[in-house]
């Protein structure tokens, strides 16, 4: 006879089961490396997903120099600027100068109307990150930009930091990594049963008190339902992380317009630069998201080779 025994429903890595509080996510930025000098995020906005010919230069593939139909997702990556510099001591935030106070932010947070000079923030630092913000405007996807920290890579954080004041930042730089990361929420469904979130089995047809629930939410001591118990509840709307996706290729869409004549369903026209990555990344068309350089990148990853011939069934 088997034996009567399971895993428990539902990992406990992805406790609480809530809605998030906000759509880009915060990155513990000591644990990304990359060898690329420069920003080590960018965000971005999913546009959709799409079937891709591309010809596999993998060394020692199965298919090696041959076309093949994979299935990609293509994000629309508008240009970036910095709001603010921020410095840290130890791991704790020691201060902060505001550069940029551009009539779009004042939509999303309360904006100076002077700006700080860098005299008043002490030498004593050890790390510098910068507080970045998108233009959405550039693709007509809304006017409320979206801020985001992000990590430096460079020997003169400041200095580098300094240099992109006041400018807009493309993402040319960026796209030197091969392989990302990809952070962001993942679609909302709402209120759903036990079954559909923990995924119980069905009991059967003659059970008492439902059959899409669990059979007993906890014992009579201790007098109380644990969090554990697979109950009802929010089921998506999650902060996710793609670890290891290849991006196979990138542009600008005045260069190649890789469109459909009616453009990309509850997306439109990507108007901008865009990034093709391999596979399918969280979350609904126009949803924000935070690519950042690998934070565990694997040989096999680093060893794949794709290149980009053409879209077809696009969506």
């Amino acid at each position: 006879m088997a034996k009567l025994s399971r895993p428990r429903y539902g990992s406990l890595q992805f406790y609480p089961r809530k809605r998030i509080d906000k759509f880009l996510p915060s990155v513990n930025w000591s644990a990304v490396g990359s060898e690329v000098e420069g920003l080590q995020g960018f965000i971005v906005y999913k546009a959709a997903m799409a079937s891709a010919v591309v010809k596999d230069m993998t060394d020692k593939s199965m298919t090696q120099n041959k076309k093949i139909v994979i299935p990609v997702t293509i994000l629309e990556v508008p240009h970036m600027k910095i709001f603010s510099i921020r410095f840290y001591k130890s791991g704790d935030v020691i201060g902060e100068v505001v550069v940029s106070n551009d009539k779009e932010l004042k939509r999303k947070l309360k904006v100076p109307k002077q700006i700080k000079d860098f005299e008043s923030i002490k030498k004593d630092f050890d790390d510098v990150r910068v507080i970045v913000y998108s233009l959405p405007k550039q693709i007509d996807l809304k006017k409320t930009p979206d801020l985001s920290e992000i990590s430096i890579n460079s020997k003169d954080k400041l200095g580098y930091a300094k240099s992109l004041i006041g400018k807009e930042i493309p993402f040319n730089d960026f796209v030197k990594n091969k392989i990302v990361d990809v952070r962001g929420l993942t679609k909302g469904k709402g209120l759903q049963g036990p079954l559909t979130r923990f995924g119980l089995s069905l009991k059967a047809h003659k059970s008492e008190k439902g059959r899409r629930r669990p059979g007993s939410l906890a014992p009579w001591h201790p007098a109380r339902v644990t969090f554990r118990t697979p109950m009802a509840g929010q089921m998506g709307l999650f902060t996710r992380v793609h670890y290891n996706i290849l991006m196979i290729n990138s542009g600008d869409i005045k260069t190649k317009d890789i469109n459909p004549k009616s453009g990309f369903k509850h997306y439109g026209k990507i108007t901008s630069n865009y990034i093709i990555l391999k596979g399918s990344v969280q979350g609904v068309p126009m949803r924000q998201l935070l690519l950042t350089a690998p934070i565990r990148p694997t040989k096999s990853k680093k060893k794949e080779k794709l290149e980009f011939l053409e879209l077809i069934n696009k969506k």
